[in-house]
């Protein structure tokens, strides 16, 4: 999931809105997140999601739940999301 923070210019301010994305988002779903990419720059923040489970369509509910929750936050700007499903 690509973010962007239109008007952050400052990595401070940057860090604020990834700590709360990644602090709610774990909170409200008790999923996995971490910030994975475009970490120099200051008006962009790339996310990676994870859930484990058995039953693809509740794995792919949950992390659309979690994009939706992201979005509605309007703390940034959802620019991409993407799913890839790794099964064993």
């Amino acid at each position: 999931m690509t973010l962007r923070l239109p008007g952050n210019t400052s990595l401070k301010g940057k860090r604020k809105v990834v700590k709360s994305v990644i602090e709610k988002v774990r909170h409200k779903f008790r999923i996995s997140v971490a910030e994975i990419g475009a970490q120099d720059t200051l008006q962009r923040a790339v996310f990676a999601m994870a859930v484990v489970g058995n039953d693809t369509r509740t794995i792919n509910a949950v992390l659309d739940k979690a994009i939706n929750f992201v979005e509605a936050m309007n703390v940034a700007e959802l620019v991409e999301d993407e799913i890839d499903l790794i099964a064993f």
